[in-house]
């Protein structure tokens, strides 16, 4: 798309054109059908968005519940469950259904995820048949609400940590479900305050006094709109954001369910109270129930993905169509998109998207690989569980940035509710610690890279990572990643010798893959010689983590942003010639090297960008700003977002 003040194109340059359609085809994939029928009914269903500052919140919370039942009647919710139970069998299909609903309103999409994700899908990872028979129909039409009920006020991401208890009565073959102070009450628990009537509920199950650990039991809460008897609900009241979402904490004072009700997939107890498990290794078991949950990770990293493009997609049109300050000598006020600085401030953003967008494509495709059986072994799911919490990471903490840069971009109009931006950053902004937070997420990535994904992964505590790390795998980490080792992989793929980073191109993807991939295992090699040397120091293992932490964090951000280039750049290679290919490389470039920019310092610390190399970066950059500023329009209109659904009449329009 171009405009009558487009800047002129580099010297020598053949200004791309691309095919929108195409493109967004490319973009939609195999899921184009899925997505086009959640964009259908959010477009059905958008003034959910304009009403909601009108609606006190009682009245916005039924209006929530009226459209998740409603769209629960197309099929788009029930997409990953089986079709016996009238789901659609397909996990791909929900979490592209999932990803798309996220360009609407957000108290929709949380309470969709709290319904047919978290709760339902506690129910069908965790549960056996009889479960599913008593559950799954009546669960998939939105008939039965339910709760998610694992986060405790003291516990928050400490899962193996949590205070409730689930005492087995053989006498009565129940289990007596309570509250063990107020640091063990479930808090912020989606569908509780209001709609919910059961609650997959986590506690620690205990049998003659011993426990087994966290196991998950159907537990009812609410009856005729009332709570039933030993269970107390207190409403969570507003919140910063999401109040269509009716959150709240629960208390058990000695609920009792019957035996049947523990989701016994992983273990069970005989009407006795013999405990049994395929899994003997406690710690392995735990992590194995928590690694059938991971969609709900993959779910929020999609939908961080998708508020980036409704933001980035109001910013630009308006970039387009608003002008400000005359810049020539006929005197007509300049768009805003032709500055250089307000390309800077969007175009690398729209890049990073669409990184993290093909990135996103990579682990939904591995979660269904995993989930449907094609390739279902320990070693997929441990690099499902990291991959997925590092792709959740870097997607939602993107989001928040870019929402706060296109509402800045948008001035005052910005500014205006009406507008949308308020919504979008209130709501979105939980993202960063629901589904584990962020910087939790991220020492999963690196606990997984410590120990090469190995057996052990699942037993190892922060402690005993630390005592693996620096025990086994210190020598194979360190002898992998030295530093004369490092530049041998990295001349094996580009010329230039022992100056192969300052003779290669900038703009050769190999150049930028061989930079991360430098930077990610130099990383890793110092971490492991961290923790190795306090070790040797004999010092407090948990001590010695604390202090490398930022380190570890560093580590796995920059092992994200390989996978995130990599992703990219494989999609780029694969792609016909044509104007998408040459638009999308430019923006894998620009993704690329606004990456190497960002953290000029590490790589200048060591050795690996010259100063001018360094300046020559921020000017190919500058470049490629300019190069891609007459395919933004474009760029932004292959999300295939509706008008009505970016819901910001001051600021979208056509151009």
């Amino acid at each position: 798309m171009t405009t009558d003040r487009t800047p002129p194109a580099p010297t020598g340059y053949v200004q791309p054109e691309i095919d929108v359609k195409a493109l967004g085809a490319l973009l939609d994939g195999e899921y184009a059908e899925i997505r086009d029928l959640v964009r259908a009914n959010l477009v059905t269903h958008a003034p959910v968005l304009d009403e909601a500052e009108e609606l006190d919140i009682d009245a916005f919370r039924e209006r929530v519940r009226e459209r998740v039942v409603e769209m629960a009647a197309t099929g788009q919710t029930g997409m990953g469950f089986p079709t016996r139970y009238g789901g659609g069998g397909d996990v791909g299909a929900s979490i592209a259904a999932f990803e798309t609903l996220a360009l609407g309103d957000l108290s929709v999409l949380v309470k969709v995820g709290v319904q047919f994700g978290l709760f339902g899908g506690a129910i069908l990872h965790l549960g056996t048949e009889r479960h599913h028979d008593a559950y799954l129909p009546d669960l998939i039409t939105g008939k039965l609400m339910g709760c998610f009920a694992m986060t405790e006020t003291g516990h928050g991401s400490n899962v193996q940590a949590l205070g409730t208890v689930a005492r087995y009565d053989a006498a009565a073959q129940e289990f007596v479900i309570t509250t063990e102070g107020d640091q063990a009450r479930k808090d912020y628990i989606g569908n509780a305050a209001r709609h919910g009537e059961l609650a997959v509920v986590f506690a620690q199950l205990e049998i003659d006094g011993k426990s087994e650990g966290v196991h998950a039991f159907v537990v009812p809460i609410r009856s005729g709109g009332e709570s039933v008897p030993g269970v107390a609900i207190e409403d969570d009241g507003r919140k910063m954001g999401l109040n269509g979402v009716d959150n709240g904490r629960i208390r058990f004072d000695g609920v009792r369910v019957p035996r049947e009700a523990l989701l016994n997939r992983f273990a069970d107890v005989t009407p006795e109270g013999v405990y049994e498990s395929p899994i003997d290794n406690p710690h392995r078991r735990f992590f194995t129930m928590l690694g059938t949950l991971v969609q709900g990770r993959v779910c929020v990293g999609g939908a961080g993905v998708n508020v980036s493009k409704a933001a980035l997609a109001i910013a630009t049109r308006y970039a387009l169509r608003r002008r400000q300050f005359a810049a020539g000598a006929e005197g007509e006020e300049q768009l805003l998109l032709d500055y250089g600085l307000h390309q800077r401030r969007l175009l690398p953003l729209i890049a990073r998207t669409y990184a993290l967008h093909f990135a996103q494509d990579v682990v939904r495709t591995q979660l269904h690989d995993v989930f449907s059986g094609a390739e279902d072994d320990p070693q997929a799911r441990r690099q499902l569980e990291a991959r997925a919490a590092g792709t959740k990471a870097l997607a939602t903490w993107h989001a928040t940035r870019v929402v706060q840069e296109c509402r800045e971009a948008c001035g005052g109009a910005g500014y205006l509710a009406v507008n949308r931006f308020a919504a979008l950053k209130a709501d979105s902004d939980i993202f960063t610690t629901f589904e584990g937070d962020n910087h939790v997420l991220l020492q999963l990535v690196a606990k997984g890279l410590l120990t090469h994904y190995a057996s052990e992964f699942e037993d190892l505590d922060q402690l005993g990572m630390v005592r693996h790390v620096t025990g086994l795998a210190v020598e194979a980490v360190i002898e992998k990643t030295s530093a004369h080792k490092l530049l041998e992989r990295v001349r094996d793929l580009l010329p230039g010798g022992d100056e192969w980073d300052q003779e290669a191109g900038l703009l050769d993807s190999e150049y930028q893959l061989a930079m991360v991939r430098y930077r990610e295992e130099h990383m890793l090699a110092g971490v492991a010689r961290r923790l190795k040397r306090g070790m040797d120091q004999k010092r407090d293992p948990g001590t010695v983590f604390s202090e490398v932490q930022d380190h570890v964090i560093a580590l796995a951000h920059a092992h994200m942003e390989r996978l995130v280039l990599e992703a990219f750049v494989d999609r780029v290679r694969a792609l016909p010639d044509g104007g998408d290919k040459v638009a999308l490389g430019l923006l894998c470039d620009l993704y690329a090297l606004t990456t190497i920019e960002a953290d000029r310092a590490w790589f200048m610390e060591h050795g690996r960008l010259t100063v001018q190399r360094s300046k020559s970066i921020t000017r190919e950059v500058n470049d490629l700003c300019r190069k891609i500023r007459p395919l933004a329009g474009d760029l932004v209109d292959a999300w295939n977002i509706p008008s009505a659904v970016l819901r910001a009449p001051d600021l979208v329009g056509e151009v």
